[in-house]
């Protein structure tokens, strides 16, 4: 046992090492999508250490994978969300980005509209075009197996990014790569418990249900808040399925019925804006009557911290193209692929937001 932990350990320092000044990073409609990118050499981000990967490494040959040159390869890419929101915009580019510095012989991009059965007939189709690697960023944790069997029944490696799957590791995927999604939530607690001196009413504006983002965002923030601060109150949960009309509206709602809370926790920037949105159209002052808090790190919401209408943003960030690349590398090259690779995010608040606004995408 001891033997195996050492050497899932040291593949997972091979990896990290190698991947630790690469630009990486979950979730967010944006109503100026030019902002989306940012500047990528102020917003790389890096790999943990390899204490932070998790579970049993992954090689091409317990994969059961045929060799292959990436440079000389088909490689399919799935988008999960319409590209009609930062997150998603920066991610799809940082992949093809980091495609054409490698020299991917051709790259295959689908998106899935925020539909399970279009993502899985997307995948199913860049296989049927001769897809030899796929990177995925899942629309839900749960729902799919047949994409993954499609692709394990032709020996093709699946990477998923952003969002985990419930599925087996290096049987139906080889890594998961993204963030500590609780740690996200105890981190935005910790961030509302400053803004508003562990005192007030929370609503909580969750993000889509069904998969492990949403319920890693709340549960690292609920418990967060019932260790930390028995005097904050959550007092609403309601979904705003991560899009900014549906935060506005849920919000809207919410003042109506609950005039008084005090605070809001979004779990994507974008309900978060468009709370701030709902917050002035009923002539409150968000940021100072309702304190808000989010996840992502886009460069709206970093701005409005900077404006004084948010008081913080804890950063999920999406550019995955040079780790999801080097990833795939390792793993062609002979090492295990630790099971779990976790990347670190940034955090923005009143103290560094307009120095750090060009690192935002």
């Amino acid at each position: 046992m001891m033997t195996q932990r050492r050497s899932r350990t040291l593949a997972a320092a091979c990896l990290l090492a190698a991947t630790a000044t690469l630009a990486v990073s979950g979730c967010s409609k944006s109503e100026t999508a030019d902002n989306a990118g940012g500047d990528s050499s102020q917003g790389a981000q890096a790999a943990k250490t390899p204490e932070a990967s998790s579970g049993a490494g992954c090689s091409l040959k317990t994969y059961g994978a045929p060799e292959i040159d990436l440079k000389n390869a088909v490689v399919g890419f799935s988008q999960s969300e319409k590209e009609a929101n930062p997150f998603r915009i920066a991610e799809t580019q940082s992949i093809k980005d980091e495609a054409a510095k490698i020299g991917v012989k051709k790259l295959l991009t689908t998106n899935a509209q925020s539909q399970l059965s279009k993502q899985i007939s997307d995948i199913q189709d860049m296989l049927s075009q001769g897809a030899q690697f796929l990177i995925i960023a899942p629309l839900n944790s749960d729902g799919l197996e047949p994409a993954l069997k499609a692709a394990a029944a032709k020996k093709v490696p699946v990477l998923t990014i952003d969002r985990k799957v419930n599925s087996t590791a290096c049987k139906d995927y080889v890594a998961f790569l993204g963030s500590d999604f609780v740690e996200q939530g105890k981190r935005a607690a910790d961030a509302m418990i400053k803004a508003t001196d562990g005192k007030g009413k929370v609503a909580i504006l969750l993000g889509a249900s069904g998969n492990n983002v949403t319920t890693d965002r709340t549960k690292g923030f609920v418990d967060q808040i019932k260790a930390k601060a028995p005097g904050i109150e959550i007092v609403a949960q309601q979904t705003g399925e991560f899009a900014r009309d549906k935060g506005q509206q849920v919000m809207e709602q919410l003042i109506q019925s609950k005039p008084d809370i005090t605070a809001v926790y979004a779990e994507n920037d974008e309900m978060g804006l468009g709370a701030v949105t709902a917050l002035k159209a009923a002539g409150k002052k968000p940021g100072k009557d309702v304190k808000i808090v989010s996840v992502d790190g886009t460069r709206n919401a970093v701005q409005a911290v900077v404006n004084g209408e948010y008081n913080a943003v804890i950063e999920s960030n999406p550019r995955f193209g040079p780790l999801a690349f080097a990833t795939a590398q390792k793993f062609y090259g002979g090492e295990e692929i630790p099971e779990n690779v976790i990347i670190s995010d940034r955090a923005y608040d009143e103290t560094n937001a307009k120095e750090s606004l060009g690192g935002a995408y």
